[in-house]
């Protein structure tokens, strides 16, 4: 007695969707004998009649009906099978290329990579450094697939072409010099740091990280304007100044400089997004290495929870 076979069951969806065995074998490329011998086989197997046949097409039977329900569970199963095979097939080798800003780069792309390669040491990973505009426009010109942006409070990333998944919120924290007043303290009032001459990457505070201001009645006083990390810190540390450090820069962070958490409403930070192109499915590559930076992103919010003492 002959079996249901997938191929039956494809050719059964076929005609049942179509209403004709004519349009069923010209949409599978099958000739109209072929299609007739694949329901017989069917109705053989069922023991039971799958379609009535009339002048103005064939319509299923109540066991043709039934015998579709499974049909399409079973074809539903087998497709996301294959999908998922060639997934497999696609995380053994090849390449992936990653864009982040410099922060992110040096705090949370290291270990997403380094965890990444341990599950899939076959595909190479290559990373490129630069400010979230300059992510975009790789996203844009498809020489990155997946880019780790950020974004201030307020200001989200607008753009119908991307699909967006939030990574962390960074809080943005206040280094001081260890002889500074305010060096012994966990959390600072921004009211209380009207005074303070600021180090910063623009005289326009706007600019740069200062606007974890913008709930104040005051605007700083930016008296340095240095553009790299390094050199903001040293000038904090010998007292020149205070200046505006991200959360996931904290283990970088020299030891002569003291961090503080900024008391405002709302809090400062900085939101760390994942960004992909919105016109098509991530490769499976991709979307191992985004499960992976969740993961990472998650134990890095962990740890700067307790560094902080919140």
């Amino acid at each position: 007695m002959p079996d249901l076979t997938l191929t039956g069951l494809r050719v059964l969806r076929e005609v049942a969707a179509r209403g004709s065995f004519t349009a069923a074998a010209v949409a599978l490329d099958y000739t109209q004998s072929a299609v007739s011998r694949q329901i017989g086989a069917l109705e053989v197997a069922a023991g039971s009649p799958l379609f009535e046949r009339g002048a103005r097409g064939v319509q299923l039977t109540d066991a043709g009906r039934l015998l579709l329900a499974h049909a399409n569970d079973v074809l539903d199963r087998m497709d996301a099978a294959r999908r998922e095979l060639r997934g497999l097939r696609s995380l053994a080798t090849g390449r992936l290329r990653v864009g982040a800003f410099p922060t992110a780069l040096a705090a949370l792309l290291p270990r997403a990579v380094a965890a990444f390669g341990a599950r899939h040491a076959g595909i190479d990973v290559s990373l490129r450094e630069g400010t979230t505009p300059a992510q975009l426009r790789r996203l844009a010109a498809r020489t990155a697939e997946l880019a780790v942006v950020g974004t201030l409070p307020g200001q989200p990333l607008e753009d119908a072409h991307l699909a967006q998944e939030a990574l962390l919120d960074d809080p943005l924290l206040l280094a001081v010099g260890r002889g500074h007043r305010l060096a012994g303290r966990r959390s600072v009032d921004l009211d209380d740091l009207a005074r303070e001459r600021w180090i910063a990457g623009s005289a326009d505070a706007r600019d740069t990280f200062l606007d974890v201001w913008a709930p104040a009645d005051w605007q700083p006083q930016v008296e340095f304007v240095a553009r790299e990390w390094t050199a903001k810190l040293g000038l904090a540390a010998a007292g020149l100044g205070v200046t505006i450090v991200p959360g996931l820069a904290a283990t970088s962070v020299r030891d002569d400089v003291a961090l503080l958490r900024v008391r405002s409403d709302p809090p400062p930070v900085r939101h760390v997004v994942l960004a992909t192109r919105a016109d098509g499915e991530p490769s499976a590559r991709a979307r191992a290495f985004a499960d992976v930076l969740h993961e990472v992103a998650a134990d890095l919010a962990a740890d700067l929870q307790r560094r902080l003492g919140a």
